[in-house]
Order: C-alpha cells, then sequence, then structure tokens
C-alpha cells in the first residue's frame, strides 16, 4: 500500500479535507436520486459503493479520530450499508502506512535518537498500520520487538475531528444532533484516552498482568523504558490473525476451546475487574494451533460504573422475563425510557426493547450456544434493519440508552462475531452474581 509523507494537521487543513468528502457524499446522493427517478434498481448499491470509496480514502489521510469512528462504526454491522461496513473494516489494520521520514521525526522528538540508535534493527516499512498508530518490527538484545508509533497530531485532533465528523454521520445515520450527543462524548473521551500512550502502556501492564491467570492467553512484555507518549515498545508475538488461521482448518475442539476461552477473558474483566478491552476487532487478537490466543492492544479500555453495572447486567437475569415491573424499572435506569416520554412512546418502547434484549441475551440463557449458527445473528441485523425504518420509532427518538452502552455493545457485537467467525460452540457462564444487586 501506498504510504504516505505528510498528515494535515492543522484544522483548516483537516477541516478543508472533511469538507471535501462532505461534498463528495452530497453529489453521491444527487446522482443516486437522479438514477432512482430514471428507475435504476442498482442505485442504492452504487450509492453505497462511492461513498465507501470517498470517504474512506478522506479519513485514511486523515487517520487519528475521523479513521477511528469509521473502524468502530464499521464492527456495527447494521449501523452502516454493507459497501461502507466492509471499506471501513480496512481501518481496523490495513490504512495506508506512514513513511518513514515522518517515523524518524517522532523518534527525535520522544527520545533525541533515531530508531536505529535504539534499536540494533528497525523496519523501515510499518508492518501493521490501523487509525491511531502504526507497527515496526525491532530488535534489540536478541529480542524481537514490535514498537507502536504514534501518528503526529493526532492526540490534538480529536475534538476537532468529532465536530467536523458529525454532520457527516449524522446524514448517513439519518439521525439528530440531539440523538448522538452523548455518544460522540462517549467517543470523544475514549479516543482522547486512545491518545494517551503512556495510559496505554499503564492499562496494557494493568490488565494483562491481572488476566495470566486465565488459562491459554499469551500477553507480551512492555518495556517503559523504551516506550514515550507517542512510542510503545512491547514483545513481538507470533502467531496468525483470525483469517489467516482459518485457512489452516483448525478441528472443532480447537475452535472450541479459542471460543470458550475468548469468552472467559471478557466475563472475567466484566465481573472482576470492571473495565474491558473495547476494541474486540480480529486485528488485535493473534491464535495458536494449540487454542492460545494472543492479546496485542490495550489502548481501548471501558470502565464500567458500578452503578451501570448492576443495573445493565440484571438484563441477563432470566426471572425479568417473567416480571415486566422490575423490566421497565431497569428501562427508566438505563435511559431507554424517560419519564416525560408519552404513555404511547413508553409502551412503544417498552416492548421494542423488551424484544431486543431477550435476542441479545439469548447466548446466556441456557449456558451453552452454538455460534455458528448463522441464524442469530442475521436475526440481530435484521432487528436493526427493522428498527432503522420504522417511522413510530424515529418519531419519539431513535438513539436511546446510557452512554455506557456504547462500547459495552460494541464489546459483545465484536465478541459475537468472533465466535461466528470460528464457529465455536460453547458455555456461555457468567459469574454476575443476580443476587447480590440491587
Amino acid at each position: 500500500m501506498k504510504e504516505q509523507d505528510k498528515i494535515p494537521t492543522s484544522k483548516v487543513k483537516r477541516a478543508a479535507k472533511l469538507l471535501s468528502a462532505g461534498a463528495k457524499v452530497g453529489t453521491n446522493y444527487l446522482k443516486y436520486y437522479a438514477k432512482k427517478a430514471a428507475g435504476n434498481e442498482n442505485a442504492k448499491e452504487q450509492l453505497d459503493k462511492d461513498n465507501a470509496e470517498d470517504l474512506f480514502e478522506t479519513l485514511s489521510e486523515l487517520k487519528g479520530s475521523a479513521l477511528k469512528v469509521a473502524q468502530i462504526m464499521s464492527m456495527d454491522k447494521n449501523m452502516l450499508p454493507t459497501a461502507i461496513t466492509e471499506k471501513f473494516a480496512l481501518a481496523q489494520y490495513n490504512a495506508p502506512p506512514l513513511s518513514y521520514p515522518l517515523v524518524l521525526r517522532t523518534f527525535k522528538k520522544s527520545f533525541g535518537k533515531s530508531p536505529l540508535d535504539i534499536f540494533s534493527s528497525f523496519s523501515r516499512n510499518a508492518v501493521k498500520a490501523a487509525s491511531i498508530g502504526q507497527v515496526h518490527l525491532a530488535e534489540k538484545d536478541n529480542k524481537k520487538l514490535a514498537v507502536k508509533v504514534q501518528y503526529p497530531g493526532v492526540a490534538d485532533s480529536v475534538k476537532n475531528d468529532l465536530r467536523m465528523v458529525k454532520p457527516i454521520a449524522m446524514k448517513i445515520l439519518n439521525l439528530k444532533e440531539n440523538e448522538i450527543k452523548q455518544y460522540l462524548e462517549e467517543i470523544e473521551e475514549r479516543l482522547i484516552e486512545e491518545t494517551n500512550y503512556e495510559l496505554e502502556l499503564k492499562q496494557s501492564i494493568e490488565i494483562s498482568r491481572a488476566c495470566k491467570q486465565l488459562d491459554g492467553f499469551v500477553f507480551p512484555n512492555y518495556y517503559p523504558e523504551l516506550s514515550s507518549n507517542k512510542i510503545i515498545t512491547m514483545d513481538w508475538l507470533e502467531g496468525s490473525h483470525l483469517k489467516e488461521f482459518l485457512k489452516t482448518n483448525p478441528n472443532q475442539n480447537t475452535r472450541n476451546l479459542i471460543g470458550q476461552r475468548l469468552w472467559e477473558f471478557y466475563d472475567f474483566q466484566v465481573n472482576e475487574l470492571k473495565a474491558i478491552h473495547a476494541d474486540p476487532h480480529p486485528g488485535n487478537f493473534l491464535f495458536y494451533d494449540n487454542g492460545d490466543i494472543g492479546v496485542l492492544d490495550f489502548g481501548c479500555i471501558k470502565r464500567i460504573p458500578l452503578n451501570f453495572y448492576h443495573n445493565y447486567f440484571q438484563l441477563l437475569n432470566p426471572s425479568l422475563q417473567e416480571d415486566d415491573s422490575l423490566l421497565l424499572d431497569l428501562f427508566y435506569k438505563l435511559e431507554f425510557i424517560y419519564e416525560d416520554d408519552s404513555p404511547e412512546a413508553k409502551k412503544l418502547f417498552f416492548e421494542l426493547f423488551k424484544e431486543t434484549m431477550f435476542l441479545l441475551i439469548l447466548p446466556f440463557k441456557d449456558g451453552q450456544f452454538d455460534f455458528s449458527d448463522k441464524k442469530y445473528l442475521d436475526r440481530l441485523y435484521e432487528l436493526g434493519d427493522e428498527l432503522k425504518s420504522r417511522k413510530d420509532i424515529r418519531k419519539n427518538g431513535a438513539a436511546r440508552g446510557s452512554r455506557h452502552i456504547l462500547y459495552i455493545n460494541r464489546t459483545y457485537f465484536g465478541l459475537f462475531t468472533l465466535l461466528y467467525e470460528l464457529g465455536a460452540e460453547i458455555k456461555t457462564k457468567t459469574s454476575f452474581d443476580f443476587n447480590n444487586h440491587d
């Protein structure tokens, strides 16, 4: 992939790029309306493809928050049209990398030295490039190391990028500003944290140490003395990403073992640490023939507020299915329903979220679940499409729920998708204590 020798870092240049992308999307819609009026049956498909190409090209050049939002949106398969989802998924680990001179400049600012003054070897070309940084292969003291280098200007552009991305997102998602305000604020907080490599280093060490008690996980060692606020150095882990691993045709027992370990990894973080690795896309894991799993990135960690934890995970309680009054109370606490809603709106959203909740908790219900059954994920996506198309929902505000739900749901959708790709059948036990929460 062609390397970039510069990134627009000033507000004016980044704004100009995003305005250009917005203009292209507007032009694409004008073409779509003309084709639709002429009876072109492929008009919508072409619109989605054109938007995907134009947006990804621009966001890839900008990198940072703008590209990260694309990555986040790509993980929710019913949020965006398929063409855009597939294109944005490249942001997870296949964005255009930066050229070596820019990497060299970052090292000079961080250490006053070049990479080859610090390491015995250092790859000029990135081996992986994502939205906020790229990874280089290095060696020191006969150890292979992964060196993650943050893109210039990323940390300073978060707030401004999100402000400029907002109207484009509202157009594509067909949402009003007040419906997405608190979710964009949540994304902004997490992105500011993700650009703080000193924080990432700290929580990488903290959470990997806590999770070492789990069987079958491989975590790299981290090297603070070779890290800075723009660079993180860790052990290089060998292993295969999911698509490569699946090409080796692992047997069902190995698939189930890996799936079980992934399930227990997240259950432990949710219920013991109250902090989760909230970026479960395939690029953040490595898989091994013996069923072990390497975990690569702790940049996005969602700390779960205790009150929210008590309320949200009570939704998994089987007894709630028979108690509408308790369920209604939780819906109020989780901001699915508001006190000032009309009686009609309260009834509408109670029924809607009850149906949605029962579908989401289905894997937990019987203590065992076969994620190779495509019908379950298809039903989740179909439900999302149904909700987007219902005028009665849009009339009363389509985006509801506590801001904390955004990254929790993102985590579970990502986990469910990984388990589906693995075709794993697992025991879906949870250590949440239903009898010890109010």
